[in-house]
């Protein structure tokens, strides 16, 4: 068989998701509707404020699930953009109150990019270590508080290594510090329950493509908005409540809203199996393998699994599989 005859196996789904079919059909309904295909931001006509009004429920649909108010969402291209936003957004706009930020070793690139950006413009950032199970302990970030810390920025869930990190410990602890706080939320949002209303967490960001909804969509979730000082990160029409200007997508928006709907409605079930499969996945690969599994499994999300094998590189696809085929083959003679 040709290597282009090859059916791959998906196993990058915390990279991102294939869109789910309830949400695709959702998005192509609107995008030929030939009554709200307008600009949602051209409220003059009755096109552009059926848009508007598709946008705004959309909008109340995502602040449902995140126990928030419908005004604290903001949409954005995704949680890079997201993440970004509430960085350099509340940096800017607070630098005359300090200029230190925490956040750890850990973080995806759209933090920890982000953070190296601010540095070269004068602001200092502590970079928490995480411990050997792969968390981060609360008490480190508490010590490395000071007077002018602005923020701390922590991940829900890890994208290499699955391990959940005390975002609920670390909101409360910041708060009580009188410091915000900024939970990068892109591996949690739509597979775990988030309550807004139950963590004094003040801002959280999501993409939709990685619970079956479209690329290019997210949001910034921003608490008590109205008191926050935040900065855009870009300027123009003022949409998104000053904060993000550029034409809302509306069919990316009503997107990500019917995706975050369908996880919800299957997020417990969906729970159940895919622990069941990475339960089954590593008791099988440790029987035929001398596997190494990275991160506390008891506190890694269920949905990744970081795990390497003595002398095979993470790009040695061809060369796992002939030593898996050969380990079981050894196993079980005559089969």
């Amino acid at each position: 068989m040709n290597k282009i005859d090859k059916v791959p196996l998906y196993f990058d789904t915390a990279a991102t998701t294939q869109i789910a079919p309830e949400v695709l059909s959702a998005m192509v309904a609107q995008l030929g509707n030939n009554e709200s295909f307008a600009n949602p931001s051209s409220a003059v006509h009755l096109p552009g404020q059926i848009a508007s009004s598709l946008i705004e429920g959309a909008r109340e649909q995502v602040a449902a699930e995140l126990r928030c108010e419908s005004d604290e969402v903001v949409f954005t291209s995704g949680a890079t953009e997201a993440n970004n936003l509430a960085l350099r957004g509340i940096a800017l706009a607070n630098a005359d109150q300090g200029r230190h930020l925490i956040t750890s070793k850990i973080e995806h690139k759209a933090v920890l990019s982000c953070c190296e950006s601010l540095e070269r413009e004068g602001f200092e950032i502590t970079y928490v270590s995480p411990n050997k199970q792969g968390w981060i302990e609360p008490s480190d970030i508490e010590s490395a508080i000071r007077p002018d810390t602005l923020l701390v920025s922590l991940m829900h869930t890890n994208n290499e290594t699955g391990v959940m990190q005390p975002v609920d410990e670390v909101a409360t602890m910041a708060y009580e510090r009188g410091v915000l706080f900024h939970v990068d939320a892109a591996q949690a949002a739509g597979k775990f329950s988030i309550n807004l209303n139950e963590s004094p967490v003040d801002l959280l960001s999501l993409s939709a493509h990685k619970f079956h909804g479209p690329k290019g969509i997210g949001c910034l979730v921003i608490r008590d908005r109205r008191r926050l000082r935040i900065r855009p990160l870009v300027y123009g029409g003022g949409q998104e409540f000053g904060l993000r200007s550029g034409t809302v997508p509306t069919h990316q928006v009503i997107g990500l809203a019917a995706a975050l709907k369908l996880a919800a409605e299957s997020r417990e079930s969906a729970l159940a199996q895919v622990k069941g499969l990475k339960a089954h996945f590593l008791s099988r690969i440790t029987s035929v393998l001398p596997v190494t599994v990275h991160g506390d499994v008891r506190s890694a999300s269920p949905y990744i699994v970081n795990l390497s094998i003595a002398g095979i590189g993470s790009a040695c696809g061809e060369e796992f599989i002939s030593v898996v085929a050969t380990r079981k083959s050894a196993a079980s003679p005559g089969r």
